[in-house]
């Protein structure tokens, strides 16, 4: 998957959650395309999703969090 790709659907998922979930919403899409982030930009997915570089903090923050948790739907 593509750097265009994933910040696609990062922009999609912070877009459409509610004001106190958008960080969240970063935490969980970390989580959940760990494995596809691995040799990406990860600032660069942020920009490009979210429009805040800083926010590559909280994908790797999920990415972490990848080896430990599973996603619930």
């Amino acid at each position: 998957m593509t750097e265009a790709q994933l910040a696609e659907i990062l922009k999609e998922r912070y877009t459409s959650a509610e004001k106190r979930e958008m960080v969240t919403a970063i935490h969980v899409f970390g989580v959940e395309f760990a494995d596809l982030l691995d040799g990406v930009s990860i600032n660069d997915v942020a920009e490009l999703g979210t429009g805040h570089r800083s926010y590559g903090t909280e994908i790797r923050k999920g990415i972490r969090l990848s080896k430990f948790v599973t996603l619930k739907r």
